[in-house]
């Protein structure tokens, strides 16, 4: 595989690759590096006449092995930036390599925003929604709400547009394709004008915040919390957009770099390496961590207040679960914990979202809570995921198709109402598989 591409190393194998948590593992035999969407189709044309699967590449924030391939990666990295945009209607078309903290930056200068955004910025635009990526407000969907229009390359390298009024079908499912359907090239964003936030965060009791957690994600734009299992207290996040006027009054530099970089990641991760040497210390770490949590409140741009530095490496599960169902599943959850044969370290984070209509969208046709789980890295997990696993899946709960979980599609189909209707798509864009990979085989059944 040769001509204008450029590959790992022309003649070499690749390196092997690995995704940020080290829970996925791959050796392709080629990687292609494509700078615009001609060579993205060529690497695809050709990968698939010598015989490969192909797989999308993005930032490997993923913890399951979705962009694993034995085949042809196709490293994004190079294919970033926005292309163009329509000020006046707020739409705005960006390369699928673009990496939110960059995407972010950019939108600013234009002075635009995402609506909203989860709480890391390490992943690519196309990575994010492709798995489903969301942050929370009970009216505000997950970030493939916000698509406009996609690019894609197809099987057969054929380079196509799907939007509501174009290729309606491809353009529903391909919200949260799994890059099963194609390589995304470009997509079309809607934003909104650039605006403030302002942020409160504070501790309460878990029984506190779970006594009116439903009034404040009605009344408030955004609200999460942050809960140390083998604790009862959390940190309340709530976040309030203000008027177009008002002016920024974020943390000062010295308070932002003790507050993200001391305590929560160069402390955190001193605590998170002492609960892994020595794991009987873990329940009293979680509880002198949690009495640590303080108040603290400032606004920012937008982005700066959703998203939040992350260098501390851990490994994660989650599911969305009817909103309804929320209270219930975190009251076995929490009874749950104390039996658990392994404690753990890092907090569990709950938020919300608005329904949508995206077929394999976790929160698709309900009002949804979701629930994460971590465990830092090096210590089990196993026992606590399957458990929480069991409480979330007798609700219907949704795994999160970017973290880690044991569902195939025989227990998919019964949860997603149209996840066949997403097959026949697949089917009729992809008839050969040259997409698919193991997750894929898995979650959503050989092509």
């Amino acid at each position: 595989m040769v001509g204008r591409l450029r590959l790992g190393s022309d003649t070499a194998r690749p390196a092997p690759w690995r995704n940020w948590a080290g829970t996925a593992r791959s050796q392709p035999v080629h990687v292609a590096r494509p700078r615009d969407v001609s060579e993205i189709a060529e690497a695809v044309t050709v990968a698939a006449k010598d015989g490969f699967t192909v797989r999308p590449r993005g930032s490997g924030h993923s913890f399951t092995s979705i962009a694993a391939t034995d085949g042809v990666a196709i490293d994004l990295g190079e294919w970033s930036g926005v292309v163009r945009a329509d000020l006046e209607k707020g739409l705005v078309t960006v390369r699928s390599g673009t990496p939110l903290h960059r995407l972010n930056v950019e939108l600013h200068r234009l002075g635009l925003a995402m609506a909203n955004l989860g709480d890391i910025d390490a992943q690519t635009i196309s990575g994010a929604i492709s798995t489903g990526t969301h942050g929370t407000g009970a009216r505000l969907g997950g970030l493939s709400t916000q698509v406009r229009a996609l690019e894609l390359v197809l099987a057969d390298g054929t380079v196509v547009t799907c939007s509501p009024d174009e290729r309606p079908d491809l353009f529903s499912a391909a919200r949260v394709g799994l890059g099963a359907l194609g390589v995304i090239s470009t997509v079309t964003l809607q934003c909104v004008p650039a605006f403030v936030l302002r942020a409160r965060e504070f501790p309460q009791p878990l029984d506190g915040i779970l006594d009116k957690f439903d009034d404040m994600t009605a009344s408030e734009d955004h609200v999460e919390f942050h809960w140390f299992p083998h604790s009862d207290r959390v940190q309340v996040k709530h976040n309030v957009r203000l008027p177009a006027e008002a002016a920024a009054q974020p943390l000062s530099k010295a308070r932002q770099f003790y507050e993200y970089e001391v305590m929560e990641n160069g402390a955190f991760s001193l605590v998170c390496k002492l609960g892994r040497a020595v794991p009987s210390v873990v329940p009293t770490l979680n509880r002198v961590c949690a009495s640590l949590w303080s108040e603290r409140s400032y606004s920012d741009q937008s982005f700066r207040v959703f998203t939040t530095p992350r260098r501390v490496r851990f490994v994660e599960t989650e599911y969305a679960v009817p909103r309804e169902s929320l209270h219930g599943v975190l009251r076995e959850f929490r009874s749950a914990i104390p039996r658990l044969r392994h404690p753990v370290i890092v907090p569990v984070e709950v938020r919300v979202a608005a329904a949508d209509d995206i077929p394999l969208s976790t929160a698709f046709g309900r009002d949804s809570a979701y629930i994460a789980i971590h465990q830092y890295v090096g210590m089990p997990y196993r026992e606590y995921f399957d458990t929480f696993e069991k409480i979330a899946g007798a609700v219907g709960g949704r795994p999160h198709w970017g973290k880690m979980h044991t569902l195939d599609a025989a227990v998919l189909a019964e949860r997603y109402p149209k996840f066949e209707e997403f097959r026949a798509v697949r089917a009729k864009v992809d008839p050969t598989g040259v997409f698919r990979n193991a997750y894929l085989d898995t979650v959503l059944g050989a092509p």
